[in-house]
């Protein structure tokens, strides 16, 4: 209970903060919409959405706009409350430097990496913090226009076993990489990110050292990061690829696996069950391993884990991905079973909930931040491609991307 309090305090006081913290907060009417409150509620036509201040303020057939208020007519329009996407990276070179890059650079960057597929909120799940702290800084103030951001800093990965597909990143980065050999290093790692200004917590519970070889993380020192992060109530993801580190993320604690496993031999209904027993929730990014040999055992892994209670959040490991477009994560995900309130789910009030937000976002409701993703197609057609179909994407009320 600490925990969770210790986390919902965090996080509302971002969101009481105001503008400086919601991204430059506006007032703004949406008319004529067809609109979904929440993933479980049936469409409303013809309703008007108005923001004020960068919060809901009304939702309804029949509402009275104001005189001064921004308003877009949106006869064609589905709106939707702000998309997640939980698994990002901003380790690309093109964010080097953040800082000090111009700010049109940067805005452009952030349309083509996020903004463009609709993402208000993005949790960055490994990445150089002198790098994210800077572009969040900027997309906070209102200098670059793009989504809100959380993030991990750098991960933490077992001692002298970093992933392969490492090996190139430039030596002075590899060099800050953590690789606790005691549960003392792994809280100090923790602590250095938490004071760099970092949110959640990565660990590589599982590293891919070599194709086909795994090393996992030992569970003391997995479980000396997690309680570390859990005192001051801080989220833990989990890099897990298989059984073994799997099990060292249930063992340590771990909230969320960024991944499903990659390795999904003996992961069994048991397993799922002490998952779901713990509250651990699983980010698909199904995206990754389409064209991996097992990709029907790993979605089938994510829709038993769902349909035995367990909670999943949309992600795509977007940024290590060199592609941004977002139609295969959503094309995998109905391939697996999923319908689209599911996934619009997995889209809002899962991580909404997730990191105790659903009280202030995750729906399209008075009371609840002006975060809203438009489309110009109705997800209910069963089409994967709807979810891309982005008209606007707004933070705060404000604009931060719309098509031509």
């Amino acid at each position: 209970m600490i925990r969770i309090l210790c986390i919902r305090t965090i996080f509302l006081a971002l969101f009481l903060l105001g503008p400086s913290a919601m991204g430059r907060a506006q007032d703004l009417a949406i008319t004529g919409a067809t609109v979904y409150t929440a993933p479980d509620a049936p469409a409303r036509m013809d309703v008007t959405v108005v923001i004020r201040h960068g919060v809901i303020a009304g939702v309804g057939e029949h509402l009275r706009i104001p005189r001064d208020i921004k308003t877009i007519s949106c006869q064609a329009c589905v709106v939707l409350a702000g998309f997640w996407n939980a698994h990002v990276h901003f380790m690309q070179p093109q964010w080097n430097d953040a800082a000090n890059q111009p700010a049109d650079k940067l805005t452009r960057q952030m349309s083509e990496m996020l903004t463009h597929s609709g993402f208000t909120t993005v949790v960055d799940t490994a990445s150089d913090t002198e790098n994210t702290i800077a572009l969040r800084r900027r997309v906070e103030s209102g200098e670059v226009l793009g989504p809100r951001i959380l993030t991990a800093g750098l991960p933490i990965f077992p001692a002298h076993a970093l992933p392969f597909y490492l090996a190139d990143l430039p030596a002075e980065l590899k060099a800050k990489l953590g690789q606790p050999e005691t549960p003392a290093d792994a809280v100090a790692i923790v602590d250095k990110n938490r004071a760099a200004g970092c949110d959640i917590v990565k660990l590589f519970t599982g590293s891919i050292v070599s194709p086909g070889h795994i090393t996992p993380m030992q569970v003391e020192i997995a479980r000396a990061a997690v309680d570390e992060a859990h005192r001051h109530g801080q989220l833990v993801f989990s890099h897990s690829s298989n059984l073994a580190g799997t099990k060292v993320a249930i063992d340590a604690g771990v909230d969320v696996l960024a991944h499903t496993p990659e390795v999904t031999s003996g992961i069994d209904e048991a397993m799922l069950r002490r998952m779901i027993a713990q509250h651990m929730t699983i980010i698909p990014t199904l995206k990754l391993f389409s064209r991996d040999d097992d990709i029907a055992g790993i979605r089938g892994l994510d829709y038993r884990f769902h349909h035995l209670g367990g909670s999943l959040v949309y992600g795509t490991d977007t940024g290590f991905l060199p592609d941004y477009d977002q139609s295969e994560e959503f094309r995998q995900l109905m391939q697996a079973g999923f319908g689209f309130r599911e996934v619009l789910a997995m889209l809002t009030t899962a991580p909404a909930e997730l990191f105790h937000l659903s009280q202030r976002e995750g729906k399209v409701m008075p009371g609840m931040r002006g975060d809203l993703t438009i489309l110009s197609e109705d997800p209910a057609s069963g089409h994967p491609e709807a979810f891309t179909r982005i008209k606007y994407t707004i933070r705060g009320g404000n604009v931060i991307w719309h098509s031509n």
